[in-house]
């Protein structure tokens, strides 16, 4: 071989492995891309973005996770926009958009009723998102994944809320509806009736009591907890008032207090103004004030409201381990003063803040529970922060997840979920679109007339 095709050889040999180089590397950047997508959400309600719940579950996919869509192929782009965000999150989880006029036997054997529909498969089992947006297909995401039945099981008979109560002040009907997208079911329990917590209860839920506990009924809370179950009380102040009378409770109160907790009677009054800025009362506490504990540890910037609220106590106990959770801010105070309808501060009398809201704690002694596990509960100062009026308020809704989530050992829920886009229209009242239109139609235009006009006469 001459000394000239040697040359040639080589030289086709480089430019051979430059060009398959230059493919590998085209090759790799595409597939990063595709897997990687970054892109900066400038909404002020984060529109355009998944919530950390929804990163925190497909980033953390063990298994192999489907999304299949139903709808015509000219309206994917609206379902794209959402699930799409969901398929480049993960090489666990893939997204498929099906026509069923195109493909009517799939649709079949999904049994599809309409169009637009949306299912979630893990393994054999197959969830349907109730719509199109990121709450639902996440919560039929989280149905999908969690084997088994968690039932909150409320307390009834004593005055509590109630699951079915539509009241805006006292209902609980939107907590359930939550707690049910959330893979739970609800029940109500007397322990008036049969002082005993049915076993496929994973939650127990105390909410507000009006009237006194018997001592049978408390007895049972107790070896629920000892035996390893899962508490939620919610204690609202000893009111003395015509048509609020709260009874004190003493035998749930000695039972907090064996487990390290101290119900105070007081009524939590909030002097910083903070919350008449969102149009609430003096007597609903807002928090932005968290411990460094699970359940709170994604609220650092989330304020939460609790409306007619009492402070608690901790102590070291031999039964419970108790942690904090949140207080409210220095500009609060306690009242002592139960029985007067007005809101009236004496600062020589009444303590000021911080108070202590929240706690969570964990049985020490036996573990009686299934697997060994151990017994769990929290308590909250107010039980209204749940009802019908304020569990849509700005963080009330996480807050209340997470606590549910924490008592049911699903650590891995806990996090700030999706948000319904923001209502961002502009409300005008008749002055002001009055204002609007002379300004805009007969002042600027006479404001440029007038100028246009001065500077014709200063050339002239």
């Amino acid at each position: 071989m001459s000394w000239l095709q040697k040359r040639q050889t080589k030289f086709w040999s480089y430019a051979s492995l430059y060009v398959l180089v230059v493919l590998a590397i085209l090759t790799a950047i595409n597939w990063l891309a595709q897997r990687h997508v970054k892109s900066w959400d400038s909404t002020a309600n984060k529109r355009f973005s998944l919530s950390d719940q929804t990163e925190k579950i497909v980033k953390g996919l063990k298994q192999d996770v489907k999304i299949v869509h139903f709808d015509r192929t000219s309206a994917f782009t609206q379902a794209k926009d959402l699930l799409d965000r969901y398929d480049v999150m993960s090489t666990k989880l893939s997204v498929e958009y099906i026509d069923p006029d195109k493909k009517p036997m799939v649709a079949k054997s999904y049994g599809l009723r309409s169009i637009p529909t949306t299912y979630v498969e893990v393994g054999g089992k197959r969830e349907e998102a109730r719509s199109l947006t990121e709450e639902e297909v996440t919560s039929a995401l989280i149905r999908a994944l969690k084997p088994g039945e968690r039932v909150v099981c409320s307390v009834q008979g004593s005055g509590e809320k109630n699951f079915d109560d539509f009241d805006r002040s006292n209902g609980y009907s939107s907590l359930k509806s939550l707690l049910e997208r959330n893979n739970y079911k609800t029940r109500s329990i007397r322990l008036i009736e049969k002082p005993e917590i049915p076993k496929d209860c994973t939650i127990v839920l105390v909410a507000g009591p009006r009237f006194d506990y018997l001592q049978p009924a408390v007895d049972a809370l107790r070896s629920y907890f000892l035996a390893g179950g899962k508490i939620f009380f919610l204690l609202d102040p000893p009111l003395k008032m015509a048509r609020s009378e709260i009874s004190e409770n003493a035998a749930l109160l000695k039972l907090l207090e064996d487990l390290g907790v101290t119900a105070q009677k007081n009524l939590i009054l909030d002097t910083s103004g903070v919350g008449q800025l969102f149009g609430l009362s003096e007597v609903v506490p807002l928090v932005t004030n968290y411990e460094s504990h699970v359940t709170v540890r994604d609220m650092r910037e989330v304020a939460t409201a609790y409306p007619l609220a009492r402070s608690l106590e901790t102590k070291a106990t031999s039964i419970a381990q108790v942690e904090k959770l949140f207080s409210t801010g220095s500009n609060s105070y306690a009242t002592e003063n139960l029985s007067s309808p007005e809101i009236r501060i004496n600062p020589s009398k009444d303590k000021k803040g911080p108070h202590l809201l929240a706690v969570a704690g964990t049985s020490t002694g036996g573990t009686g529970g299934p697997e060994g596990a151990k017994g769990r509960f929290v308590v909250v100062g107010s039980s209204g922060f749940m009802a019908n009026s304020l569990i849509g308020f700005n963080g009330n809704r996480d807050m209340a997840m997470n606590l549910f989530n924490w008592l049911s050992a699903d650590e891995d829920l806990i996090s700030i979920r999706p948000k319904d886009p923001q209502d961002r229209r502009l409300s005008l009242t008749r002055s002001q679109m009055r204002l609007v239109f002379y300004s805009s139609m007969i002042v600027l235009p006479l404001l440029v007339l007038v100028a246009g006009v001065s500077v014709w006469w200063k050339r002239r």
